[in-house]
């Protein structure tokens, strides 16, 4: 079932990015619509798969993970089961918060997190050891200027 959006459910969606707790009932309010509509709306748009999920966002910091580091993995083979089993490999790595394959140069970038640099180099090293591996090149940051989950709508 292919669902089109209108401009409400546009709305719907850039108000539930914004606060993805309200009740259905402010929600309706915010958008203009009574409270049942909403729900089918919001229910829809679960259905049809444009709301992956809800989540807290967690401070990472305050939670212990002092360092935030970028990971560039080549690996020195591209083959199909080859780039599937890195990513299961990465899937079973708790400070590996993202996972994302790029086309050109590098073949994943993995954000991560770790309490502390031994901790962080650790990982590395599981990272360098898996098999594939060519090469692993890490930075570490600075601070983050920019940290929006939303799609801009």
């Amino acid at each position: 079932m292919s669902v089109q959006l209108d401009a409400i459910d546009q709305k719907i969606l850039r108000e539930l990015q914004a606060d993805g707790r309200m009740t259905n009932v402010e929600l309706a309010r915010r958008v203009g619509i009574s409270a049942p509509p909403c729900l089918r709306r919001v229910r829809a748009l679960q259905e049809a798969g444009f709301i992956k999920g809800y989540r807290a966002l967690l401070d990472e910091k305050k939670l212990g993970f002092e360092v935030t580091a970028f990971a560039m993995v080549h690996l020195s083979s591209q083959a199909e089961p080859d780039l599937v089993a890195f990513e299961e490999f990465v899937r079973t790595k708790p400070f590996v918060c993202e996972c994302w394959m790029l086309s050109g140069e590098i073949d994943f970038v993995l954000k991560c997190v770790a309490p502390n640099l031994l901790a962080f180099q650790t990982l590395v090293s599981e990272l360098t050891a898996a098999p594939h591996v060519r090469n692993v090149k890490t930075s570490l940051t600075l601070r983050n200027s920019k940290d929006e989950a939303m799609v801009p709508l």
